[in-house]
C-alpha cells in the first residue's frame, strides 16, 4: 500500500506518517486532518523515503513507527536516512509498549518526541504537536533572519563564517573567529569579562555577542561609555540617586546597574575612569550591591559586567592610575581584539557592507563597486582608527565618487598614499597622547598652573582634567597646582 486512500492526491503534504498498521494510520490521518494539516501515509519506511525525495516534498513534520515488521528496515535505520539529508526536519516517534529503550535510541539519533501507542495516543499526539509547533515556529524565525541576511549580502561578494553570521559581524580572518569560539565558551559564564583593542576595533560588537549570545540573551543589555561623562556625572548614571541628593536631582532615577539586573552592563573605555570611581565599580563587582546617591538602602543586583578599554592597564596600573585590585577582577577572562591592520583579508568585505549600508540608509547616494587601485590602497593603508575610520573613509568616497566605480582619487588623501602600518599599535594612541598633553600644558600656561582655570577654559569638569593630568603624569610636576 502507497498511501492512505484518502490522502493519495496531495501533492505537497505537511505531515508524512509511516506505520505499518492500518488502524494507526487513519487514527493519525483523522485527527491531524482535524486540526488542518495535510497527510500523506504509508505502510513502510521505505515508502515514506521515496515520498520525501521527490521534487517539491518539503513537509513539515514525519510521524515514524520503530518496527515495520520482517524484511523492512527498522523506524532507527530510516531516521538516520531522514536526518542525515533533513537535519532540521522534526519527527516524532511510534513505538509500542515496553519498547521504551528504543525510543531513547531513536531520540539520540535525532528523534524530537516519542509516543507510545496506548489507548491515549490522540492526547500524546497533541502534546507532541504542541512541541513540535514551538520547534517549527523556532524554526521559521531562524529562517526569517538567515533571509533578511541574504538580502543585505546579495550585492557583497564576500563569505561570512557562521559565528560572524549569527553575532552580525563581518569577518573572514581566522583571529576573529578564534575570538568568537572563545566568546561563545564564555558567554553563559556569571564573570566579568575585559575587552581589550584599539580604539575603533568593535569592542561593543563583541560585548554584544557575550550577552546575546549566553542566558542572559532575553534580559537587558545595558551599556556605559565611561569616558563621555565626568566622575560625579558617571555614578549618578551607574548608581542613581534620590530626590534632592544634588542640585538638580528633582526626582528619584534608577542607575543602568539597576536598569541591567538579570542581564549585561557593558562599561566601554573603563581604563578612563578616576581610581574613586573604580573603587566603587569594584564594589558592586564583589557583592553585587550598591546604594544611589542621596540614599541608604543597599539594593541588590544580578548583573555581569562586560569592561572595554583601549588603554595599556598593566601600565596604568604601574602610574598609579587604576586599580589592580579591579583588573583582578575584571580579566576573570580576557578578549584581545586584533587590529584591522593585522587581519586586512577583512578590508574588502567591511568595506561593501559600510557601502551597502550607507547607500540604503541614504537611497540617494549611488552604490558603486571599489576599483582595484583603491582596494589596494584601502589593504596597503595601517587604518590607525580601525573599523571605524574604514567606515568614514567608505562614507566620505561614495559622497564623493563621480564614476561607476570608486577609484583612488575618492579615498582620503592618507588612505592613497596607502602607508604601509607599523607593527605596534602606538601610532594612533601616541598621536592622541601627544594632542592631550599639548592641550593639557598651554592651558595650565595660560591659566598660570590653576587647575581648576585651565579646566574650565577648556570645558572639562574638574574631575576629568585631573584625570587626565594623572594619565599624562602631570600630577606631582611644579607646573600644575590645585587654585
Amino acid at each position: 500500500m502507497a498511501a492512505t486512500n484518502r490522502t493519495k492526491n496531495i501533492a505537497k503534504p505537511s505531515v508524512l506518517i509511516a506505520d505499518d498498521q492500518q488502524q494507526v494510520r487513519d487514527l493519525l490521518v483523522d485527527q491531524l486532518g482535524q486540526w488542518g494539516k495535510e497527510v500523506l501515509a504509508f505502510s513502510s519506511g521505505t515508502q515514506l523515503l521515496r515520498q520525501l525525495a521527490k521534487p517539491g516534498v518539503e513537509p513539515e513534520l514525519v510521524v515514524l513507527d520503530l518496527d515495520f515488521g520482517a524484511g523492512q528496515p527498522d523506524g532507527i535505520e530510516i531516521l538516520k536516512q531522514i536526518k542525515r539529508k533533513h537535519p532540521d526536519l522534526p519527527v516524532i516517534i511510534l513505538t509500542g509498549k515496553g519498547s521504551i529503550d528504543a525510543a531513547v535510541e531513536a531520540v539520540q539519533q535525532g528523534a524530537d518526541d516519542f509516543i507510545e501507542k496506548d489507548l491515549y495516543v490522540e492526547d500524546k499526539l497533541e502534546l507532541s504537536m504542541e512541541k513540535v509547533e514551538r520547534m517549527l515556529q523556532f524554526l521559521r524565525e531562524n529562517a526569517r533572519l538567515k533571509a533578511e541576511n541574504e538580502t543585505l549580502d546579495k550585492d557583497n561578494a564576500f563569505y561570512r563564517s557562521e559565528l560572524g553570521q549569527r553575532y552580525r559581524i563581518i569577518t573572514n580572518s581566522p583571529k576573529i573567529i578564534s575570538l568568537l569560539e572563545q566568546a561563545e565558551k564564555i558567554a553563559s559564564i556569571p564573570r566579568p569579562v575585559l575587552i581589550q583593542g584599539e580604539r575603533g576595533t568593535g569592542k561593543e560588537l563583541i560585548a554584544a555577542a557575550l550577552h546575546y549570545g549566553g542566558s542572559r540573551r532575553d534580559r537587558p543589555f545595558v551599556k556605559l561609555n565611561c569616558a563621555a561623562l565626568s566622575d560625579t556625572l558617571l555614578e549618578s548614571e551607574l548608581f542613581g540617586h534620590e530626590k534632592g541628593a544634588f542640585t538638580g536631582a528633582s526626582e528619584q532615577r534608577r542607575g543602568r546597574f539597576e536598569n541591567a539586573d538579570g542581564g549585561t552592563l557593558f562599561l566601554d573605555e573603563v581604563g578612563n575612569t578616576s581610581v574613586e570611581f573604580q573603587k566603587n565599580v569594584l564594589r558592586v563587582l564583589e557583592y553585587q550591591e550598591f546604594e544611589r546617591i542621596g540614599g541608604h538602602q543597599t539594593i541588590k543586583v544580578d548583573v555581569r559586567v562586560v569592561a572595554a578599554t583601549n588603554a595599556d592597564l598593566g601600565r596604568e596600573i604601574e602610574r598609579g592610575n587604576f586599580r589592580a585590585d579591579l583588573y583582578d577582577r575584571l580579566r576573570f577572562s580576557v578578549i584581545q581584539l586584533p587590529a584591522l591592520r593585522e587581519r586586512r583579508e577583512d578590508i574588502a568585505p567591511l568595506a561593501a557592507y559600510f557601502a551597502e549600508q550607507i547607500c540604503t540608509e541614504v537611497p540617494s547616494i549611488k552604490l558603486r563597486a571599489f576599483g582595484e587601485d583603491s582596494l589596494q590602497a584601502m589593504e596597503a593603508y595601517s587604518w590607525p582608527g580601525n573599523v571605524r575610520e574604514l567606515k568614514y573613509a567608505v562614507e566620505r568616497a561614495l559622497c564623493v565618487a563621480a564614476g561607476e566605480r570608486i577609484g583612488l582619487e575618492d579615498l582620503p588623501p592618507e588612505v592613497q598614499e596607502g602607508k604601509i602600518s607599523t607593527p605596534a599599535k602606538a601610532d594612533f594612541d601616541e598621536q592622541i597622547r601627544v594632542w592631550e598633553c599639548g592641550l593639557l600644558k598651554r592651558a595650565l600656561e595660560q591659566c598660570g598652573n590653576s587647575q581648576k582655570d585651565a579646566s574650565k577654559s577648556l570645558g572639562l569638569s574638574y574631575d576629568r582634567f585631573r584625570h587626565l593630568l594623572r594619565k599624562h603624569g602631570f600630577i606631582g610636576k611644579q607646573t600644575a597646582r590645585r587654585v
